[in-house]
């Protein structure tokens, strides 16, 4: 009596798959010759005995695969009775219908030169093994959606605080305290914030915008002091509640006595607070501040913490009841950081996109300092811009012993790291300079995709702007794959190319490839141009899928990854990028060894 075939289970279906050529064994199947160094499996064992003798079916040390037609059954015998497990001792079992291993459909020799091809990539096994990963992907994002679903929602926002007062008074220490991270440049020399910038803060179950702005010094005739005073007033028009921070052990001055007297005029709330009250005796002296005329000062000292909690007491007291409209989420919003050497045009760019005089423009180089999130729409597609300080070469900055713009630097550089897309701006009319290349390098290091922007080209004729786009490509020889767009900030042209191109970038960024197809086209590279051979023998490259997204990362499976030159990598990732339209992504392909099964 026969017994009852068992069924088998997806990871035996799998090792079977893999060692009978991408064809499940079926039972009674003859097993192959030893083929590319991998042992195929015997069918079943007979009981009590091993499933192949030691030695038995393998190809001799330095001999290629067995000949057609050896290893299979004489024509004209029957295959294994049915219910019969294994073949006699030292007998092999013929395939129904079909010749064992040695037949010319199961065994194809490889090309010549000693180089074999790959086995089919888009065989069972593999596809198996790549649904099961997908599959474990799957559930690990749905368990984190999960949990983010169940997360409770964040309070609506109250309304907008701006932080107001003259150079030097601690705005920026506060504005850090308040949000709960160093995220303003703080630095004993005034004037170093110049833009508004924002932050979120929750205090007490309520939440709130925060504004820093740059110092109030309405004598001066500076035109970088009239333009912090622009943008002073844009935050003090769009506040719901101003905090005027005033030092508690400097004398009163006349700059004051202006401020106060354009707070009284906005007709809002106002919240005044002597900063610096390190100690009770600064406390008192902080009272020779009541001369002008306000009704209640809070002592506070951001830099060691003392006195917040009434300051967020007074916060929450003035904010109005009804929370402020829902204001627009960055999340989604495409994040475009924008990099380069100072005085290219970057905050130009940002205003010219984002509509408004967002961020403080002047022909002085170093004009920012902070990196500015700036969000804005254009064509139905969401974006946030981060606009950065000006990068100049390590060693004058050195030189100068800045340190304001050596941490403007650092947070110009962390700005790249949350950033999808980098946007390198250069001056067209300079020309790409080394700094530029060296810039770049950092953005293709940390995995961004890469747009080049040559601005300023209304200055420019038809034929210098060719002689600047070629400058910038022999410059920038190192990103051939990454688009170059020409824009001028200042009249706005090019602008909408310019978005339309980063956008194409983004989408590339993103991109997931399916596995079937890229097996498809990996089959097409490898009958092509194979790999070369490496000490008598070409590795072999089994398989591919895409790993990671943002930026894409793909994995092939290798006999030997170590063999394979570095030049065969760089065409694959090159063809990579040319075959799936992924221009201005930098394209990572790691080559993993193939695991044998015991």
């Amino acid at each position: 009596m026969s017994a009852a075939k068992p069924a088998l289970s997806r990871s035996n279906k799998r090792s079977q798959g893999a060692a009978g050529g991408g064809r499940t064994a079926k039972k009674g199947d003859a097993p192959e010759k030893k083929r590319g160094g991998v042992a195929p499996r015997k069918g079943t064992a007979a009981p009590g005995k091993s499933a192949a003798a030691p030695g038995k079916g393998a190809a001799a040390p330095g001999k290629r695969a067995a000949a057609p037609g050896k290893g299979a059954a004489a024509p004209g015998k029957r295959a294994a009775a049915p219910g019969k497990g294994a073949a006699a001792p030292g007998k092999k079992a013929a395939a129904p219908g079909k010749s064992a291993a040695g037949s010319k459909k199961g065994s194809r020799s490889g090309p010549s030169k000693g180089r074999a091809l790959a086995e089919p990539i888009g065989h069972e096994a593999a596809l198996d093994r790549e649904e099961l990963a997908v599959d474990l992907a799957e559930e690990v994002i749905a368990a984190v959606e999960d949990a983010t679903a169940d997360a409770p929602a964040p309070p609506p926002s109250a309304g907008i605080v701006a932080l107001v007062g003259r150079p030097n008074t601690g705005k920026s220490t506060l504005f850090n305290r308040l949000v709960g991270k160093r995220v303003a440049i703080v630095h004993d020399e005034p004037g170093v914030t110049r833009d508004r910038h924002y932050g979120d803060v929750t205090s007490r179950g309520r939440r709130f915008t925060l504004v820093d702005t740059g110092g109030f010094d309405p004598e001066s005739d500076d035109p970088m002091r009239q333009g912090i005073k622009r943008q002073i007033d844009l935050a003090i028009a769009e506040a719901d509640v101003i905090v005027c921070v005033l030092d508690a052990v400097t004398p009163v001055t006349p700059s004051e006595h202006a401020e106060l007297g354009l707070l009284r005029r906005a007709g809002k709330p106002v919240i005044y607070v002597a900063n610096k009250a390190d100690s009770p005796k600064a406390e008192v002296e902080a009272a020779e501040l009541y001369r002008l005329g306000m009704e209640r000062l809070i002592p506070i000292s951001a830099l060691h913490g003392r006195g917040i909690s009434d300051l967020e007491m007074a916060i929450e007291a003035a904010l109005p009841e009804e929370p402020a409209a829902p204001e627009e989420s960055a999340e989604g919003a495409l994040r475009i950081a924008i990099i380069g050497r100072p005085n290219a045009g970057k905050s130009s760019l940002v205003n010219r996109i984002a509509g408004e005089e967002r961020m403080l423009v002047d022909a002085t180089p170093g004009t920012t300092r902070d990196p500015i999130d700036t969000l804005a729409e254009r064509d139905g597609k969401r974006f946030l811009l981060i606009d950065t300080a000006g990068i100049r070469r390590k060693s004058k900055v050195a030189k100068e012993d800045s340190a304001v713009e050596a941490v403007s630097v650092i947070h110009a550089i962390r700005a790249m790291e949350r950033a999808e897309v980098v946007l390198l701006l250069c001056d067209a009319a300079e020309g790409v300079a080394e700094q530029d290349a060296k810039i770049l390098g950092l953005a293709v290091d940390r995995g961004c995709g890469v747009v080049i922007g040559l601005n300023k080209i209304d200055l420019l004729d038809r034929k210098a702007l060719a002689k600047a786009e070629q400058d910038a490509r022999d410059k920038l020889s190192f990103v051939p794959w990454a688009p170059i767009a020409h824009v001028s900030a200042r009249s706005g042209r090019g602008v909408a190319k310019l978005i339309e191109t980063v956008a194409q970038v983004a989408d590339a960024y993103r991109k997931r490839v399916p596995t079937g197809e890229l097996n498809r086209f990996f089959e097409q590279i490898l009958l092509t141009h194979p790999p070369p051979t490496h000490g008598g023998r070409a590795p072999r490259l089994f398989f591919v899928t895409q790993a990671e997204t943002s930026p894409p990362l793909f994995v092939v499976v290798a006999s030997d990854p170590d063999k394979l030159h570095f030049s065969y990598r760089r065409y694959v990732a090159n063809q990579l990028r040319q075959a799936f339209a992924l221009e201005g992504v930098p394209v990572r392909v790691k080559y993993k060894e193939r695991r044998r099964r015991g």
